[in-house]
């Protein structure tokens, strides 16, 4: 059926009309959102559009009244990253914008990462700490902060080395500290701080000093307590070498240690030279006869 030509150009200027409102309509972001903030998103137009707001692991819609401002409570969005705003309104194309959300600027979690857990006494940068800043929703805080960290032992004195992130990662050296035993290593941002336990155990023998005395045709040879060059105790276990070389012959024994000394009994040649080693540490030798 054919429509008058009144009718037809009244139904033109309504489509024109819809048409228009439908243009008319623009969505307007703020550039940028701190997690966990309450924002507002501007629309333009009139009548009723539907906003979608889609991110990462995050997707929010609203139905919303287009000239009016679209209010999101605190909580709303919590995971960092670029988030895509999209208004559709009627029959019209979609219209969108992008922004960006921030992780919070204050640090609620420390994730801390010491290595090794077991290392010899005072070793120069011996110990490694690795820190990651999060906030209070699991964002990595890229913007620097401070963080401080301390390595101590009950019988020495606290080390403190301060530096600052770098896209949400720390890291820092330490000194093994001289005595052997159970340390605390912690990294503190502000009022958060994770602790770990590192143990140090003492390091390689540094003197070596034995005495010998006859017993019959036999030697008895005992090392003193055997040390590392910070005083600690050599643990049980640490093999000791004694050598006995006489007329061109050598006769050689492996001793552990036993409640930090180390002892072993060997013939007696008159003449012979008795030395005593550890790895790659010498002792003193002795003379025996001469």
């Amino acid at each position: 059926m054919k429509l008058p030509s009144h009718l037809l150009l009244g139904c033109l200027a309504v489509s024109g009309v819809s048409a228009a409102l439908a243009q008319s309509a623009g969505v307007t972001v703020p550039k940028t959102v701190t997690a966990g903030q309450g924002f507002s998103i501007a629309t333009t137009g009139s009548g009723n559009g539907t906003l979608l707001i889609v991110g990462p692991s995050q997707v929010l819609k609203r139905d919303i009244k287009l000239g009016d401002a679209a209010d999101f409570s605190a909580g709303a969005l919590y995971n960092a990253g670029t988030y895509v705003a999209v208004l559709q309104a009627g029959t019209a194309p979609a219209t969108s914008d992008t922004f960006q959300v921030l992780p919070a600027k204050e640090v609620a979690n420390v994730s801390f990462l010491a290595r090794p857990s077991r290392l010899p006494v005072s070793l120069h940068d011996g110990i490694t700490g690795a820190v990651y800043v999060f906030d209070k929703y699991h964002n990595l805080v890229v913007a620097p902060v401070s963080v401080s960290f301390e390595l101590s032992n009950p019988s020495s004195a606290v080390q403190k080395r301060t530096v600052n992130t770098i896209n949400g990662a720390a890291w820092i050296g330490m000194d093994s500290t001289p005595q052997q035993g159970a340390d605390r290593f912690v990294a503190r941002v502000g009022n958060v701080s994770s602790a770990r336990i590192v143990e140090q155990v003492p390091g390689d023998p540094c003197t070596l000093r034995m005495s010998a005395r006859q017993n019959g045709k036999q030697l008895e040879l005992s090392t003193d307590p055997v040390k590392d060059c910070s005083g600690n105790a050599v643990p049980d276990g640490t093999v000791v070498t004694f050598t006995e070389t006489y007329r061109g012959a050598q006769s050689t024994v492996d001793v552990p240690l036993k409640r930090g000394i180390a002892q072993v009994d060997m013939p007696v040649h008159e003449g012979a030279t008795i030395s005593v080693a550890s790895g790659v540490v010498m002792g003193n030798q002795i003379g025996w006869g001469r």
